[in-house]
């Protein structure tokens, strides 16, 4: 038996970027910019988005076959699989932290440890060599980057530590060298085709969460390694005027929502500066910030419903699972 539509495991970028979004409110939220009711209703969406993407991928697997190892090997899409357990680590943190640190604790752990053995898995599959450069894109630093440095901020807020510079350290030095490798990519191979085209808008996130990592594991200090995070982060930010004609051209898919994260994270960093540094005027830039993120994710979303109602989210497939080069080969008009 197989399904008739394939699900992209980029599927699961949804829930992602809504939890990047509450997580810029529950900044807010912190700093007496706005009720937390607004950052648990995000939380809630995240939370629907990320269960419904799996429940779906889990009806999807389970009626194709080979599909979940297709996927797993697959040197394009592989990497989205982290996203999966990457996300309960922020719902914890951001939804159930605040209300009963134990319990978050537990989920977060819990999640840790999978982020931790699937991005062995990822770099020991890698490790053994035969991947194609030309399919290296930013999604590469989901499994152990993002993964970590998410990890970090989640163990932080739970007061674990030890933890948290463990995970911090796992990401930035996996930044360093995975990073190194995508940019040599990006810069001297052809570019990247259209459905991986918005993976280029993650090169703004690592800085922006390990300097997220770093705020919450040491409180609003503003240090020279929070500097420097800045530094580069600020370079990836003006890198990424330059892609705006072709970020125009794109059709609309699942691939977009590679946006939402990134800028979030890069939102929620800057709500941090601002009261760091008693910014003049601090409060109308906070939700200037605020509503600019939240207008982001929220275009986004509405475009993915209507493109859901239409039926043109989700790829067709035959009886077999297509050795896919791209992400997502149905992109609605």
């Amino acid at each position: 038996m197989t399904s008739t539509r394939r699900i992209p495991l980029n599927i699961f970028g949804m829930g992602f970027g809504v939890a990047g979004l509450a997580t810029a409110w529950r900044i807010a939220v912190d700093q007496h910019l706005a009720p937390h009711e607004v950052s648990d209703v995000l939380i809630g969406l995240a939370a629907v988005a990320w269960l419904f993407s799996v429940l779906l991928y889990l009806r999807y697997v389970l009626t194709t076959r080979g599909a979940l190892t297709s996927d797993l090997h697959d040197m394009t899409v592989g990497p989205f699989a982290s996203l999966a357990l990457i996300t309960p680590i922020l719902l914890a943190a951001d939804g159930i932290a605040p209300y009963c640190r134990s319990v978050a604790a537990v989920i977060i752990d819990v999640f840790v440890v999978g982020v931790v053995l699937l991005g062995g898995w990822f770099t020991g599959t890698w490790m053994r060599g035969g991947t194609d450069l030309d399919r290296l894109h930013p999604g590469y630093f989901l499994p152990t980057v993002a993964g970590g440095l998410v990890a970090s901020a989640g163990a932080a807020e739970v007061g674990q530590q030890r933890l948290a510079q463990f995970m911090l350290g796992l990401g930035i030095f996996c930044w360093i060298i995975v990073g190194s490798m995508i940019l040599g990519r990006l810069i001297f191979r052809p570019p990247l085709p259209d459905a991986l085209a918005p993976t280029m808008a993650i090169e703004v996130a690592p800085a922006a969460v390990a300097s997220l990592a770093y705020f919450f594991a040491y409180g609003l200090r503003i240090t020279p390694f929070v500097t420097a995070l800045a530094g580069y982060g600020l370079l990836m930010v003006v890198a990424q005027i330059p892609l705006l004609s072709r970020y125009m051209r794109l059709n609309f898919s699942l691939a977009t929502w590679a946006f939402t994260f990134s800028w979030a994270a890069v939102a929620s960093t800057v709500l941090f500066w601002i009261a760091a540094e008693h910014v003049t005027g601090s409060r109308p830039l906070a939700y200037l910030v605020l509503a600019a993120i939240s207008v982001l994710v929220g275009a986004i979303a509405v475009r993915t419903v209507v493109a859901i109602s239409d039926g043109r989210l989700l790829p067709q497939m035959a009886s077999a699972i297509p050795p896919a080069p791209a992400i997502d080969s149905t992109e609605p008009r």
